[in-house]
């Protein structure tokens, strides 16, 4: 059975086992061992309530009354002890549950933000909605694994306290509890196993594939608006919600056949110990009670060997999860571009920025976007790159960016602390306007007067007197206008003062002066400009001009006359 494959188990332990050999290996060992001791506990007081339960249930049967009323007040002693323990327990789980989540995602969410591969998840069909497999398959990893890790060492523990009991009572009992376990989870894996993993692991994909839909109506509701679009998303959105609904209704039609199988098994357990030991109790060989403490004892059994059976529809969603996981977790242990076939463009660190017999190509390698591109951009040289739509242009930055492989040649570029990229949607982040005006060093300390000077800088005097001053929070993506936001992320660049800034038609949303201003205001910052648009006027604030033709074939001049041609 595939849930519970060899292959699994490997998976899972590759997941699980790093945070109990970690740095905090020793307050989870503590912890599971406190838990094993109060899964002691449970199991011993079980045992007792059993035996009590027979005696109190033989005395009523031998009408005893002394014997019975004795009996009770044993039991309720033992109920004043048992509650803490039980309760105890309850929270000690998840206490250990919170802080493997806690270590986990934390794991997680540093590979995901290492090397930009939360970027380069958006190219991979394979791993859809890497957000809920961070968020909610790993708190349900964490939690049903120990829910499951503890029902085995409890189940263990209770079949050694009660086999004991049950052994003492009838031996035929004993015999025909193995057979009809080793029955049940016979049956249970052979006829259930393989079709529930397979449709539990494809609810969780529908289920998030219809939550991802509806995130993205939300984030993009004012664009949808504009056009007018709500037929057509309503019409997507019922379709990620009619493949969750169908993939549901064939799972729930598979559980109703595991579920009529698992309470017969279970149910007939209540008639079975009976009608075993019957001859006995009505020969008189055995008391009444030892009967109700072999029911009890058969159950208890019965429950320990029959895992599988009695949780088998749980297992199968939790397979299903690791599967999800691991795949998430194999392709963040890989390298940025590893799964482009073919050549790669090389890049290292340097004191300038400089492009050596670049070839870009399209990510499938379908098209030659640049072919054999050499520049050199020094200080104080500012670039300007033009061409028409799909020439290649914002291609060509993400390749300076480190963010697009698919080629060869190598590309030089200064430290991250000395280039700043600015697209041409600008992002913002959740936080406060001066958090906006640091990004992405946002722990940097500059005093409130320089920050509103540089609001005036970027013509935006009044911003933070209309949102009560700079410590102010909002959703600055839907309070600002885009040609607003354009310029905060300017004003990002006039705080860091970066050698090189990289402009994908930052101020496209912007007029005529306003952009000129701002470009002017850039170059006094002695930042070196590399921009992408296709307004003449910010010309005069680069030395070279790349044309880029759309079919590999590129021109590089000065902005002032022609220059070289490729």
């Amino acid at each position: 059975m595939k849930a519970l494959d060899r292959h699994l188990w490997q998976r899972f332990w590759t997941i699980a086992s790093p945070y109990w050999r970690h740095e905090e290996k020793w307050k989870a060992w503590a912890l599971l061992a406190l838990l094993v001791l109060l899964l002691l506990g449970q199991a011993h007081f079980a045992v007792l309530f059993n035996e009590q339960t027979g005696e109190f249930t033989s005395a009523l049967a031998a009408r005893q009354e002394e014997r019975f009323w004795t009996a009770i007040r044993f039991c309720l002693g033992l109920l004043v002890v048992a509650v803490p323990i039980f309760a105890f327990y309850y929270y000690v789980r998840d206490k250990l549950g919170i802080h493997w989540r806690r270590w986990l995602t934390n794991r997680f969410l540093d590979s995901y933000f290492a090397q930009r591969h939360y970027y380069e998840l958006n190219a991979n069909a394979g791993i859809d909605n890497p957000d809920q497999r961070i968020a909610e398959d790993i708190n349900t990893f964490t939690q049903r694994s120990l829910y499951y890790l503890l029902i085995l060492v409890g189940s263990i523990m209770q079949l050694v306290a009660f086999s004991a009991v049950l052994w003492s009572i009838s031996r035929d009992l004993v015999y025909f509890l193995v057979f009809y376990a080793i029955f049940g989870t016979t049956v249970t894996l052979a006829v259930f196993g393989k079709p529930l993993l397979g449709l539990n692991f494809m609810q969780l994909k529908r289920e998030a594939d219809f939550r991802f839909g509806m995130v993205r109506i939300r984030e993009n509701a004012e664009p949808i608006a504009f056009y007018r679009g709500e037929a057509q998303e309503s019409q997507q959105i019922r379709r990620r919600f009619a493949a969750a609904f169908d993939n549901y209704n064939r799972l729930i039609r598979s559980q109703l056949f595991l579920n009529l199988f698992q309470y017969a098994f279970s149910l007939l357990t209540i008639v079975l110990p009976s009608a075993i030991i019957a001859s006995d109790v009505l020969s008189g060989e055995l008391e009444v009670g030892r009967a109700v403490q072999a029911g009890g004892a058969f159950a208890a059994v019965l429950l320990a060997i029959s895992l599988i059976v009695e949780n088998f529809e749980g297992l199968s969603r939790f397979a299903a999860g690791i599967n999800r996981l691991s795949t998430f977790s194999r392709v963040l242990a890989a390298a940025p571009g590893h799964r482009l076939r073919g050549g790669l463009i090389e890049s290292e660190e340097g004191p300038r920025l400089a492009l050596e017999h670049v070839t870009l190509l399209t990510p499938g390698g379908e098209r030659i976007l640049v072919r054999d591109l050499s520049l050199a951009i020094e200080p104080g040289e500012g670039l300007m790159i033009v061409g028409e739509s799909g020439s290649g242009k914002s291609s060509l930055l993400r390749a300076i960016a480190g963010l697009w492989y698919r080629g060869s040649g190598r590309i030089v570029r200064p430290p991250p602390e000395d280039i700043l990229f600015l697209p041409q949607q600008p992002y913002m982040i959740l936080g406060s306007l001066r958090s906006q005006l640091l990004y992405p060093n946002t722990d940097r300390q500059v005093p409130d007067a320089d920050l509103l000077r540089l609001l005036e800088r970027v013509h935006l005097p009044d911003l933070a007197e209309r949102f009560s001053g700079l410590d102010t929070e909002r959703d600055w993506e839907k309070v600002l206008s885009i040609g607003e936001q354009q310029r905060l992320a300017l004003a990002r660049v006039l705080v860091s003062r970066p050698r090189y800034a990289v402009l994908d038609e930052a101020t496209s949303a912007l007029d005529v002066a306003n952009e000129e201003s701002l470009y002017r205001e850039l170059a006094a910052a002695g930042t070196t400009l590399i921009s992408v648009s296709h307004r003449s006027a910010v010309l005069k604030f680069h030395r070279q001009v790349l044309e880029l033709a759309g079919d590999g074939e590129w021109r590089l001049r000065p902005a002032a006359g022609d220059g070289s041609d490729r």
